[in-house]
């Protein structure tokens, strides 16, 4: 059994398994590589000690993050970059230390198999606590988001995102048996080409109780880059006319939805900004779901989206519940400003919202309802689950709308990477999905996860389709996080087992014994 790489080889398999997950990513998408990549960092990792598994483990993290997250240093520097991709490899160094200290007496004891089904639990987990901590965490980069056109994302109807990182995992363990045994043991090929095959059978929904006639305005902005939005009312405008334009070629539509920071300036107290959106509604005709700052709570804003309706009135409102750290509002200000004066950036923080929120649409087909997500929530599973849970309380079918804003992340993948989150969650709450952004990408995702044509970067589009309106909870919805738990039942099980599995030293009766300390209790 191969345990005794030397160190420079176990080095190389780590470098070379974290770009081959950054290469499964968009807007790459070579997604087969991701299950290359698992694979690699399993054989750097296998037989090494706690230690070792902690440094293969930062160089496969640092290897697949910092090209990865590159978007985010595009106007603040490479310091953030940097950090930001330290911090997540950090994740990935931990999960190789653990990896390492089970597996290790297991491989000693000659249960490779065993060993080997730390890896799949072992990234799930990974995933699951840099999706959570610290600050609430930030789960991108993930391998579920890097197989939206693989057949393994139908998993996510059953068991979410993570159980599609964990059938990319399975499928790597009979590579990693092959090369530490020279051999394939069956057992691991068999559900491997299981969990492939059986993804097929896993139901994927495509048609509705109803459709929906739904447009977009991708109204671009001035200029991109940290200040796109310095000319505010010219963004508002961007929307504005976008709407007319819909309007003017299309008049079916049940509801148009903007993007994110479509309006930055609040038309809940700016009169003209308020007579703009109204310039909106009358040429629409519709309600228009608005991306908006707003001036409160004092002295705090507030991310939202507003739902106006043609007939007057106030309009309905969410607030994005997980504002980003270190872009919405900075923790521990006066820390961070010794590593980066970008922080000051931030000038004002953001309110964190309450709760989900679906607003009711009267389409020509019936009534659905639309369940708002603002930017980076759709990578948060919880978050996600309850907003889907929330809506089909309401008893009306919906469709799922996140408004982004890519403006600061300029022409990198970024913009892909989420919009391919946005096709994951399609497929695992089995709903149609509106993604639309200030400068792009742009599109409507069937409840399959297909997608329609997607909009260009920073270019002003109106894009508009018919989707299907869906009700009711996949088994993901209705069972929550137990791909997550049984994982952690899994590696405690692990180790048990692997702590039973250690080498116990006998000593005989002709070898000196330790002499005990006086006064020891007998």
């Amino acid at each position: 059994m191969t345990t005794d790489l030397p160190g420079w080889a176990r080095a190389a398999l780590a470098v070379a398994g974290g770009l081959c997950l950054w290469l499964a990513l968009p807007d790459i998408d070579l997604y087969p590589l991701s299950v290359l990549g698992v694979a690699l960092l399993g054989v750097a990792v296998w037989g090494a000690r706690a230690r070792g598994g902690f440094v293969l483990g930062l160089l496969a993290g640092w290897a697949c993050f910092v090209p990865a997250l590159s978007w985010s240093g595009i106007f603040v520097g490479r310091l953030p970059w940097f950090a930001l991709a330290t911090v997540e490899a950090l994740y990935v160094a931990v999960m190789g230390a653990v990896l390492a200290a089970v597996q290790r007496p297991l491989i000693r004891a000659g249960r490779p198999l065993v060993a080997s089904a730390a890896i799949p639990v072992g990234w799930v987990l990974q995933e699951l606590v840099r999706g959570t901590v610290p600050f609430g965490g930030f789960p991108w980069a993930r391998i579920a988001f890097s197989q939206a056109d693989s057949p393994l994302v139908r998993w996510a109807a059953l068991g979410g995102a993570p159980l599609i990182t964990f059938a990319v995992a399975v499928v790597a363990v009979p590579l990693v048996l092959l090369v530490v045994t020279r051999s394939l043991p069956r057992t691991a090929t068999v559900v491997a080409v299981a969990t492939v095959a059986g993804a097929y059978l896993v139901p994927v929904p495509t048609e509705g109780e109803g459709t929906a006639r739904i447009g977009m305005v991708q109204g671009d902005v001035p200029r991109a880059g940290l200040d796109f939005n310095a000319e505010r009312r010219q963004v508002l405008d961007n929307h504005v006319v976008g709407t007319e334009q819909l309007a003017a070629r299309t008049d079916d539509l049940d509801v148009v939805v903007w993007p994110e920071n479509s309006s930055d300036i609040d038309p809940l107290r700016n009169v003209d900004a308020a007579d703009q959106v109204q310039r909106a509604l009358d040429a629409a005709g519709t309600p228009v779901l608005v991306g908006a700052i707003l001036d409160e709570p004092a002295p705090a804003v507030s991310n939202a989206s507003l739902y106006y309706q043609p007939g007057g009135g106030a309009p309905q409102r969410y607030v994005k519940q997980h504002p980003v750290p270190f872009a919405e509002y900075v923790p521990y200000r006066d820390f961070f400003r010794n590593f980066s004066d970008k922080v000051d950036l931030v000038r004002v923080g953001f309110a964190r919202g309450e709760g989900p929120v679906a607003f009711t649409v009267d389409g020509a087909d019936g009534s659905y309802s639309l369940v708002p997500t603002i930017c980076f929530e759709v990578a948060y599973d919880g978050l996600m689950r309850e907003a889907v849970r929330h809506a089909d309380e309401q008893g009306d079918p919906s469709v799922l709308v996140v408004q982004t804003n890519n403006a600061t992340f300029g022409y990198t993948a970024e913009s892909e990477q989420q919009y391919a989150i946005s096709r994951v969650r399609a497929v695992e709450h089995g709903r149609s999905v509106a993604h639309v952004s200030t400068v792009g990408v742009s599109g409507f995702v069937h409840p399959d996860g297909s997608s329609t044509p997607t909009t260009d970067l920073f270019t002003a589009a109106q894009p508009s389709a018919e989707v299907v309106t869906r009700s009711g909870l996949t088994v993901s919805d209705r069972l929550g996080p137990w791909v997550e738990i049984g994982c952690a039942l899994a590696l405690l099980g692990l180790a048990v087992t692997a702590r039973r599995a250690r080498p116990r030293q006998v000593v005989s009766d002709d070898e000196p014994r330790p002499l005990e300390p006086k006064g020891a209790p007998e």
